[in-house]
């Protein structure tokens, strides 16, 4: 293999990698520009060093264990946050560049750019669509505590009724004279603000966590 066309796959999978590492960096995530230009150029490289060091019969040994060995560059940059997982996308994000490093290091220009392509329109163009959503069906867990009363105790069913907001999985939890109610809650964004509000100004409630 030429130092040419070596050099021309190095470069190229710095823009590569640039590109998809540019858009992460812009959003504050954990794996950003030189992670991910690192990673495509690394990727494209341990390719590379596959196809001229493996054997005829297996040209790309090497290159199969990036799959393998990636996965755990994406796990340290996914972590629990509050009640749900964080840096999936994130992480997905690194695999995919990986295997866009791959398609260089073979030489598939082509698929490299495809690739590129459609990562950077379901990061920019489908974040709108999870907004969406989340505007439409956001789920969130209530915890709401108050003085036990027999009107009190179902009162909240029916306000999450009021509300259009559908619950599940409720849980009750006694201390003293004190009741916390959990809920996991679904519904509009709108109609949780709305029934946040009334929360707020309801003075039968002690404390609510959401």
């Amino acid at each position: 293999m030429p130092w040419q066309e070596i050099l021309e796959k190095v470069v190229f999978a710095i823009i590569i990698g640039g590109v998809i590492g540019a858009e992460r960096e812009y959003r504050s995530k954990s794996a950003g520009l030189r992670t991910m230009v690192l990673i495509c150029v690394g990727a494209t490289v341990f390719t590379m060093m596959s196809i001229l060091v493996g054997s005829p019969n297996s040209p790309d040994r090497i290159a199969s264990n990036i799959v393998t060995g990636i996965g755990f560059v994406g796990a340290g940059v996914i972590y629990k946050m509050e009640n749900r997982l964080s840096g999936i996308t994130t992480a997905a994000s690194i695999w995919v560049t990986a295997s866009l490093g791959m398609a260089i290091g073979a030489g598939h220009y082509w698929i490299a750019c495809i690739g590129c392509g459609v990562t950077i329109l379901v990061l920019l163009a489908f974040k709108f669509i999870d907004k969406w959503i989340d505007h439409n069906n956001l789920i969130r867990d209530y915890k709401i505590v108050y003085n036990y009363d027999p009107e009190t105790f179902n009162r909240f069913d029916g306000l999450f009724k009021e509300y259009k907001l559908e619950a599940h999985n409720k849980k009750v939890a006694k201390s003293g004279n004190q009741i916390s109610g959990f809920w996991k809650v679904q519904g509009s964004k709108d109609a949780h603000r709305k029934f946040i509000k009334c929360l707020i100004q309801d003075n039968t409630v002690m404390e609510f966590e959401y």
